[in-house]
């Protein structure tokens, strides 16, 4: 009997999300979701949202997935309960006590209650979700003076009003909402919002110059939030051969467990996100070298201060083959690393930078040479402005392939793409017909004037070896006009101001208003 009323509830699960199919949508379940920072806000400022919501939101989606493969297992066994509940029916464990559905019984020190959950569910799952809700040490759940049983029951009782399994939400519709969610997060923190998120256009534009296959890696040494991780398995469109070769790496300990929240939420399987200062001490080795990937994509913090110059210097891994480096400044520390890490053979990598990369001197000036004598620089594309969160700087990015096609050989394609922007009030916007547009460039791989310019390295050498685009896109010729015909329109502009002048003066009199 029992069996039955399960059965008969995930039938009416499924049915309501059948028949909710075409008004659910992302922005609706996003809704849902941030109505949890108003319940929060007065005690919990707006910066800390992130640290209470993201890990509820995942907490509830790791109970309703798991209720959702026992139900599955269920169905499979006839109703064996003890079938059902065995570790290899579930792609992760919540230990007895620790379901959504045992914090929702409780009535006091909820806060308690959720913190014992969240730390059993890590503790049972050492390898898969260690420090998804750790991570957030300054969620502070067990503080009464800053959340109350009440505040914290109202929060409890608004995400039970939905659930968002495998069932109830796509993996695309359920991503969708958790990236509007990181969006909204860095808008309500604006100050280290471009290293948390980056623009989803820009993500995009650049998994399309890098195109990613089934079967190859794909590695992000600053990952973030994991959105282009995501994008990569999503243009791949989620093929199993993804699984198991996908890699990133992330120094902040919150941000490392929301990117790995995030590929969870969007229905990766198997890839690993691990914590830890790249430039310092990269995560991903082989015998004792730096592991290589068919894919490298990034857009690492600009212009990083005390990166770690001094050790990077005599770098075990050999990622300072250029020169050694300001400590002021981590650009080219960045891209050496992510050249290292690209495979010998058939490595491309895509990089998002600040545009002086491309023209500054000293150091950098070395670094860049290198680069463009090395032959591995395919693309350069200058962004607009305003695109991206809590910097001014204007960015671009490097395209790097170490297989250029015959006909790209002792090339470069410069593409300037500041005017190709949507202008929104908050910032600039890339809109896909934007994207669609700049690829398009690059893919022709011809002259085109005021927009792409295809250079040798020979002229880039004539030119000192700077990148700098409006140094070589050409530019409309204006037409000249003789200084006599300026002068003759000039005249003839002012009679006609001359002559409404009177006529306005008569019609005034006429009329009566003047004397």
């Amino acid at each position: 009997m029992a069996q039955k009323i399960k059965s008969n509830g995930k039938q009416r699960s499924l049915k309501r999300t059948a028949d909710e199919k075409e008004e659910t949508t992302s922005q609706k379940l996003f809704s849902h979701i941030f109505e949890c920072c108003n319940i929060l806000r007065g005690p919990i400022n707006q910066d800390e949202y992130k640290s209470y919501v993201t890990p509820v939101l995942f907490f509830k989606r790791l109970s309703d997935v798991y209720d959702e493969e026992m139900q599955e297992a269920l169905e499979v066994s006839g109703g064996d309960e003890e079938y059902a509940a065995f570790p290899e029916n579930h792609r992760f464990v919540i230990p007895k006590g620790c379901h959504w559905k045992d914090v929702r019984a409780v009535s006091t020190d909820v806060g308690l209650a959720i913190a014992a959950a969240m730390n059993g569910i890590e503790r049972a799952n050492p390898d898969t979700l260690n420090g998804v809700f750790s991570s957030f040490d300054d969620a502070t759940w067990t503080d009464k003076s800053k959340l109350s049983d009440e505040r914290l029951k109202n929060l409890v009782e608004h995400m039970s009003g939905i659930r968002v399994g495998n069932h109830d939400y796509p993996a695309d519709i359920m991503g969708d909402a958790y990236e509007f969610l990181i969006k909204k997060f860095a808008d309500l923190s604006k100050k280290n919002a471009g290293e948390f998120y980056t623009p989803r256009s820009v993500v995009r534009l650049m998994i399309r110059l890098l195109s990613p296959e089934p079967g190859e890696t794909v590695y992000d040494p600053a990952a973030g939030t994991g959105g282009m991780l995501i994008e990569a398995i999503q243009h791949m469109k989620g093929d199993r051969r993804t699984y198991g070769r996908i890699y990133g790496q992330e120094k902040n300990l919150a941000t490392s467990a929301i990117a790995r929240m995030n590929l969870f939420l969007h229905g990766a399987r198997d890839f690993q996100v691990t914590q830890g200062d790249t430039l310092r001490s990269p995560n991903y080795l082989e015998s004792g070298k730096l592991k290589t990937f068919d894919c490298v994509i990034a857009n690492p913090p600009f212009s990083l201060k005390n990166w770690g110059a001094e050790q990077f210097a005599s770098d075990n891994f050999g990622r300072n083959m250029w020169g050694s480096l300001s400590d002021s400044n981590g650009d080219c520390a960045w891209l050496q690393h992510m050249i290292k890490s690209m495979d010998e053979e058939k490595g491309r990598c895509a990089v998002v930078l600040p545009q002086g990369v491309l023209f500054r001197g000293g150091q950098d000036g070395e670094v860049r040479k290198r680069l463009i004598l090395s032959d591995k620089l395919e693309c350069v594309i200058t962004l607009a402005g305003g695109i991206f969160y809590s910097t001014g700087v204007s960015a671009c990015i490097l395209l790097l392939n170490n297989s250029k096609e015959t006909d790209h050989k002792g090339k470069i394609c410069l593409i300037d793409a500041s005017k190709m922007y949507t202008p929104q009030r908050a910032q600039n916007l890339l809109s896909d017909e934007n994207v669609k547009e700049i690829y398009s460039f690059y893919k022709a791989y011809e002259n085109v004037t005021e927009r792409s310019k295809i250079v040798t390295i020979k002229e880039i050498k004539d030119k000192g070896y700077t990148l700098a685009v409006n140094n070589y896109i050409e530019k409309k010729k204006e037409e000249m006009i003789a200084p006599s015909e300026i002068r003759k329109q000039y005249y003839e502009a002012l009679e006609e101001v001359c002559r409404a002048e009177e006529r306005m003066s008569r019609l005034l009199e006429n009329g009566g208003y003047v004397h």
